[in-house]
């Protein structure tokens, strides 16, 4: 059951110890996220049964809140109790010591709010402060004849795991197993089988403690570890198919990406190779896949990859992926995408050079879209057009870097380095977060930075007046000494 709830202004908040500032940054903000239209899509996903659920404003605010702050679901539980500025943001009517939502309840409304439906949120965000900034032009568009551009890259969002290491994995899928068969002994009455576990444990603290292992000793301890983990199964195997136990939902996925991964680890140290399609490298979430960055800091990194795409400073999320893939060949639909928005394409893109393919540039051709980089074929002859066309490629490059800004703000400052999540769902769910986040608060920059031009605008008119009005005394009382 769903109850729909209107938008409050800071007029309706009762705040028992005084009036809220509508200066304050949180309500600003709350202004600019159109939360009726999040109401009424929100409510959609809901049946007239059970009780009612936490309004839409309650489960998106308190994300943002957490977004913007950095906290654990904990410490915004107390941040929200102890905040009547935050208390408004998430559409509390009134002041109330305690908070309404537990720490739990936040893994509930991650799951409630879907990758599309934070890219929803974000679409209509911009959308109305665009309606709102051409309201408030006169007449007069200086910027109608300005170069419409776009840039897009891609970047890793990096998942919270631990750096994979083949024995280190193999060791924790070992104890989960000796867990599993301690549960369905405990369950059934029937006598543990012999797992070794002690000599296991001991066999790999040996190898990690050691400071600089050498190969020969690695590949024995992960032989070591296979013989454990493959024993382990084996029992596992036995026992299901005699006392066919009820395991749950976690047990069976646990056993399930075990078993993957001690595929690939027999396979990779029977033919002595380090990769394989699709390799498990965390056992508590297995959908994260490495990603072979090439980078100085970090040549492979594991998390979700996803690609970004800004306008007008704003950014947008145009595919999330934890498979590897080649970022170019969403250049296309990105455009396309930009097209369906404002109802042009855009007169300029700014991409790296991984999207200069020949497709993508005969189709950028084909819609006059000019596409930075270097131009194709021999150097004009003539001097000049070459230093154009260099102070032109420079200028791109320039340009190009607020694509690369979005990246840094959103993994130093909103949770996208690392990501947190521990869910599939719930991580892709948090990368949107982040980059709703990073919209938001420069929309809020910018309502500041125009207050405060009103505001200088209006006491410049209040000198100026100041002045005449001097003047006009000074002229009169001359006239009368006169």
């Amino acid at each position: 059951m769903y109850k729909i709830n209107k938008q409050m202004s800071i007029e309706d908040f009762i705040f028992p110890y005084g009036k809220l500032k509508p200066s304050n940054r949180w309500v600003i903000m709350a202004g600019l996220i159109p939360w009726d239209d999040i109401e009424r899509d929100y409510a959609e996903g809901f049946v007239n049964n059970g009780a009612p659920a936490h309004p839409a404003r309650m489960a998106l605010g308190s994300l943002i809140i957490k977004q913007i702050l950095g906290c654990s679901d904990e410490e915004l539980v107390c941040q929200v109790a102890e905040n009547p500025y935050l208390q408004f943001f998430v559409g509390l009517k009134e002041f109330s010591e305690e908070c309404p939502f537990g720490a739990s309840t936040l893994v509930a409304f991650r799951k409630r709010f879907t990758e599309k439906d934070i890219a929803s949120v974000n679409d209509l965000m911009l959308k109305r402060a665009r309606d709102r900034a051409d309201n408030d032009k006169d007449g007069d568009d200086e910027g109608g004849s300005s170069e419409k551009t776009m840039a897009l890259d891609a970047t890793v969002a990096p998942s919270d795991i631990a750096y994979p290491q083949d024995i280190k994995l193999l060791n924790d899928a070992r104890e989960h197993l000796e867990a599993i068969i301690d549960f369905i002994c405990g369950q059934t009455g029937s006598p543990k089988p012999r797992t070794y576990r002690k000599t296991a444990r001991k066999d790999f603290l040996n190898w990690s403690k050691s400071k600089k292992p050498s190969t020969k000793k690695v590949r024995a301890a992960l032989r070591k570890q296979l013989g454990y983990v493959g024993r382990d199964l084996r029992h596992m195997d036995a026992l299901v198919g005699k006392l066919n136990p009820e395991l749950t939902r976690r047990q069976l996925e646990l056993l399930a990406t075990i078993t993957s991964l001690y595929a690939q680890q027999r396979y990779m140290y029977e033919n002595k190779v380090h990769s394989v399609p699709d390799r498990v490298v965390s056992i508590a979430q297995p959908w994260v896949r490495p990603m072979v960055r090439g980078k100085t800091s970090a040549n492979v990194e594991f998390g979700a990859k996803c690609e970004v795409s800004t306008d007008e400073g704003f950014a947008r999320i145009e595919h999330t992926s934890f498979d590897a893939y080649n970022e170019s060949e969403g250049l296309i639909p990105a455009v396309e995408s930009y097209c369906i928005r404002n109802g042009f394409y855009p007169d300029r893109l700014l991409v790296d050079k991984i999207f200069r393919t020949r497709k993508n540039l005969a189709w950028c051709k084909d819609r006059d879209i000019r596409i930075s980089g270097p131009r194709l074929g021999r150097p004009p002859k003539d001097d000049q057009a070459t230093r154009k066309q260099k102070a032109t490629e420079e200028r791109d490059a320039a340009d190009r870097n607020v694509v690369e800004g979005v990246f840094g703000t959103a993994k130093v400052v909103y949770g996208l380095d690392p990501v947190r999540a521990r869910l599939e769902e719930t991580t892709k769910t948090v990368i949107g977060l982040a980059i709703l986040v990073f919209n938001l608060r420069k929309l809020l920059a910018a309502s500041l930075s125009q207050s405060l031009g009103a505001l200088i605008s209006l006491l410049r008119d209040t000198i100026r007046h100041l002045l005449d009005w001097w003047q006009v005394a000074a002229t009169n009382f001359q006239l009368v000494t006169e």
